[in-house]
């Protein structure tokens, strides 16, 4: 019986240290992920043979409606 017990109670701490373990391994992880990508600069210009992709409109014949439609059929 004491036996069984004391067997119990070490495998309760072992699963106890695996899990403090993880937990403390995730958590740094998650720490240097976050540094690595807060170095990066997002909105920094692009290299290369990047193109600008936006549209001016001029022309006030299309309505907020019709844009506004269009964005929920196309989700554009």
């Amino acid at each position: 019986m004491r036996v069984r017990a004391a067997r119990t109670m070490f495998d309760m701490i072992k699963v106890f240290i695996l899990f403090t373990g993880f937990t403390i391994l995730f958590y740094y992880a998650i720490i240097w992920v976050n540094l690595e990508y807060e170095e990066m600069h997002r909105y920094d210009q692009p290299e290369g043979a990047a193109l600008k992709v936006t549209k001016m409109v001029a022309d006030e014949e299309e309505h907020w409606l019709n844009r506004l439609l269009f964005f929920y059929l196309n989700g554009e």
